[in-house]
């Protein structure tokens, strides 16, 4: 008697052999050499008349749900991402985790899994890869065989290959989406309360430099998107990335990007490459995606010299550590500086920190909002104005608790009322705020 699995397997066997020899059909009667130069969709559902026919008279058995499946993933194959396009049409789908051809990971709610979904070997999945990375002007082989790259929906792509990944190709994508998580859409999360946004939309209108700090995966870029939405429409605005993921809705945004080396060697451009070019292109606020070198001190040298509303990202687990952390890159720039003069650029320079966290369970949180308060002595001095209050884990293994207002009234309250924005007093006054 033949088991179930084994009668799975066997279809599923099948339905893959079926699917490569339409594809190589296709191949065989269609030019694809020429898809990118008719883009569309007018040209998908010219060559999706051929597939249906090629499924027609290569096996006329399958059933309705059966042939539309392989339309589709025939078409992927030719023309998008192959496996990946099912998951990246997934909803609720925060990263892909690919460790080789056979072993992909996603996390969807909060919780890491196994996914069905599967490529035939080796190359298939380098042929996926090198289709990303080529449309992105990257490239990534046995000489270059580390990218950080972006697919068409923005979200962000790191693939390490053989002889650096032992088992396959690994891929990690961190998935943004086409349209970018909103205000309101963060206030329903509970990643922040409506009294700190409205502090921290009065702090960006009135052109205070922040920092956004957290680790991987805590929603920083998400956040620093939502914060941008401050920032009128009069401002040019210059935005700096390694890949470019910030999606900044105003009319009037210059996006800038680093550049890896060739095959020979040459023609890299560097973060600090491009903020130094930056300021020579007159911007009222320059935007880096994240600090991870030598471009820090150049943030920090234009944060004091008239670009005042910029923002970057750093990674840190607090506010405090935030401080620590630039100061190890500006030591990264090549520049010998005394650690005092350091900390009085970052403390002249830096306005605000924002603390964003991933809380068990899945949820991110701001769980910071502190202000940098000037020097005492070699210290740089910090408040927080907000904080979250973890107050435990649910049955089901999430994370709750409450935001709280310290009732420190803020020292930049006088830059803000110099703006014309008038916040309450009370926005300050030491509370408990609404719980999540």
């Amino acid at each position: 008697m033949i088991s179930p699995t084994k009668n799975s397997r066997s279809r599923t066997s099948d339905f893959e052999a079926l699917k490569s020899h339409i594809h190589g059909k296709l191949v065989e009667k269609l030019d694809l050499t020429r898809v990118s130069e008719l883009e569309g969709d007018s040209l998908r559902r010219e060559i999706r008349v051929v597939v249906e026919h090629l499924c027609d008279t290569e096996n006329p058995l399958l059933n309705r749900s059966e042939r539309e499946r392989l339309v589709e993933e025939v078409l992927d194959e030719a023309f998008g991402f192959g496996p990946l396009e099912l998951l990246l049409k997934e909803d609720g789908i925060a990263d892909i985790m690919i460790n080789g051809p056979r072993d992909v990971f996603i996390e969807k709610a909060g919780r890491i899994q196994r996914s069905e979904v599967t490529f035939r070997d080796n190359d298939h999945l380098m042929q996926i890869l090198d289709r990303i990375v080529s449309r992105v002007g990257r490239r990534i082989d046995e000489t270059s065989p580390m990218v950080d790259a972006r697919l068409p929906d923005g979200s962000r792509l790191n693939a390490i290959i053989p002889p650096l990944a032992l088992d396959g190709p690994s891929l990690t994508i961190r998935r943004f989406g086409s349209n970018p998580l909103t205000l309101e859409d963060l206030l329903k999360f509970g990643a922040f309360t409506p009294e700190m946004v409205m502090f921290l939309e009065g702090a960006m209108k009135a052109r205070m430099n922040m920092v956004i700090s957290g680790g991987t995966g805590s929603g920083k870029t998400t956040l620093l998107n939502t914060l941008s939405s401050f920032i009128s429409n009069e401002n040019r605005i210059i935005t700096i990335e390694d890949a470019a993921e910030l999606q900044l809705q105003q009319e009037h945004v210059l996006r800038l990007e680093t550049r890896p080396a060739n095959i020979e060697g040459k023609g890299r451009i560097t973060a600090t490459d491009l903020v130094r070019n930056a300021l020579r292109m007159r911007p009222d606020r320059i935007i880096i995606g994240e600090c991870r070198g030598g471009e820090t001190l150049d943030m920090l040298q234009a944060m004091n010299t008239g670009h005042d509303g910029s923002l970057t990202t750093v990674h840190a687990n607090n506010p405090r550590d935030a401080i620590s952390r630039i100061e190890t890159l500006v030591n990264m720039s090549g520049f010998e500086l005394p650690m005092s003069a350091i900390r009085k650029q970052i403390a002249s320079a830096v306005h605000m920190i924002v603390q964003a966290s991933r809380m068990q369970g899945g949820a991110r949180k701001v769980t910071y909002i502190t202000e940098v308060v000037g020097m005492e002595g070699d210290v740089i001095v910090m408040q927080d104005i907000f904080r979250f209050v973890q107050d435990g884990v649910n049955d089901q293994g999430k994370a709750f608790g409450h935001f709280e207002s310290t009732g420190v009234r803020p020292r930049c309250m006088d830059v803000l009322e110099s703006h014309g924005i008038r916040l309450p007093a009370s926005l300050f006054n030491a509370r408990s705020m609404r719980s999540s």
